[in-house]
């Protein structure tokens, strides 16, 4: 038997069965954007849809497809979250008893956004640290109770469900897709529309986007086959998987003509430019495909550029770390250990002598050690432009306040900030 790829009929079948409760998303022009990289930018809103992602086209397509006594018994699903929010809807809308399994971190938000969806036909459980924790615990679930599990990425139905995405962009757009950019999770979204991309727009070149800490397909496709991940950051939530999944490596590996990655600060920064410049609020998942043009705003000059904004289930009470993160990426927030001469007045000649008049001391911690000469202080500090960063250490040197500079030492920030 050969590899499973996707059939555009299939997908079509998939286009009508999921149509009562799949908004089609609008393909807009971004002035901002195009203006910015000198490009016709269009962003697919799948931010716009019932649950505020694109995941209720692979959930529902899955779900409505099951026998009758397989709705009745309940299905079983792991999430960190919009994939959680798609289930929901389907069992409501279908009548069957979801049991979704979430990591322990997920944003309360999404949390509180599956029990309104599922509107008591779901119960949500709460496992471990991780997606992974919690795909693992779902299954043994479903396996115990013969239960059908709803994967999030790596099934066939699902696949075809996110890849009816890939009809409604190219009857959406008027001229001819040069660039099209889609974030990465587990990959089922990407395999899902790269293959329509693959069999009706041949010339599109089609990039595939993940976070800098959780490089699950780039590094798959590297070795050639799919990689467990020791360690990710959790932070991009909506795309943090250890593994993706084994139909979508096999697709993606087929049809993408690039993966690459964009840090976690580089996807704040641009979660904040998007809310401050275009009123747009998405998950940091959401940014993703947007946060990359960067890195390829020569090779998109003159082109016409598709960036699927998956999703903006963002939790408000991120956004005190957002803001740090884009800081931290921008160069204009840092942070010290001040060594402070333990002595009246060594305070007043720091702030005087050594921060510049629009410095901004933003994070003080200072314990007084009577039996010392100095008393460290973990100092953090806003700066009006990144270069002027030599300046500021510079001066702290001079005045013999220096002691580390944290943001080069990971390790230790983490513990101490």
């Amino acid at each position: 038997m050969g590899l499973y790829f996707p059939n555009l009929n299939d997908i079509r079948k998939a286009a009508n069965r999921i149509d009562e409760v799949v908004v089609r998303s609008s393909l807009q022009r971004n002035d901002y954007y195009s203006e910015k990289y000198k490009a016709n930018v269009l962003f697919k809103r799948e931010d716009l849809q019932q649950v505020r992602s694109y995941k209720i086209r692979g959930a529902f397509n899955k779900i409505c497809s099951l026998k009758k006594e397989e709705l009745r018994n309940g299905v079983v699903a792991a999430s960190a979250g919009n994939h959680a929010q798609g289930v929901a809807v389907s069992c409501f809308k279908l009548k069957a008893k979801g049991y979704i399994f979430m990591p322990s971190p997920t944003p309360k938000q999404k949390i509180e956004q599956v029990n309104m969806f599922g509107r008591g036909y779901v119960e949500v459980r709460l496992i471990g640290d991780s997606f992974d924790d919690a795909l693992a615990e779902a299954k043994l679930f479903a396996e115990k109770n013969k239960l059908v599990f709803v994967h999030a990425f790596d099934d066939k139905k699902i696949i075809e469900g996110q890849g009816t995405i890939g009809f409604e962009i190219l009857e959406q757009s008027k001229d001819p897709i040069d660039f099209l950019f889609l974030p990465i999770g587990g990959g089922g979204l990407a395999a899902g529309v790269s293959s329509v991309f693959s069999q009706l727009s041949k010339k599109t070149k089609i990039i595939g986007v993940e976070p800098s800490g959780a490089p699950s397909m780039q590094t798959s496709i590297q070795n050639q086959s799919t990689v467990e991940l020791d360690n990710i950051d959790m932070f991009v939530d909506g795309a943090a998987v250890k593994q993706v999944g084994k139909l979508n490596f096999s697709i993606c590996k087929a049809t993408l003509h690039d993966v690459t990655t964009v840090s976690e600060g580089k996807i704040c920064q641009t979660l904040l430019e998007l809310y401050n410049k275009q009123a747009i609020v998405v998950e940091p998942a959401g940014a993703l495909t947007t946060a990359v043009l960067d890195d390829y705003k020569e090779d998109i000059k003159s082109k016409t550029v598709v960036c699927l904004i998956s999703g903006s289930n963002n939790d408000i009470t991120r956004t005190a770390e957002i803001r740090e993160r884009a800081m931290l990426h921008a160069g204009l927030k840092h942070y010290f250990i001040i060594r402070f001469p333990q002595r009246a007045g060594a305070l007043r000649e720091f702030l005087n002598e050594v921060l510049g008049p629009q410095d901004d001391i933003t994070h003080f911690e200072y314990s007084k050690k009577h039996n010392r000469n100095s008393g460290p202080a973990v100092v953090g500090i806003e700066i009006p432009h990144s270069d002027e960063i030599d300046r500021l250490k510079k001066s702290m040197i001079e005045k013999n306040f220096f002691g580390e500079y944290l943001n080069e030492s990971p390790n230790l920030f983490q513990f101490l900030v």
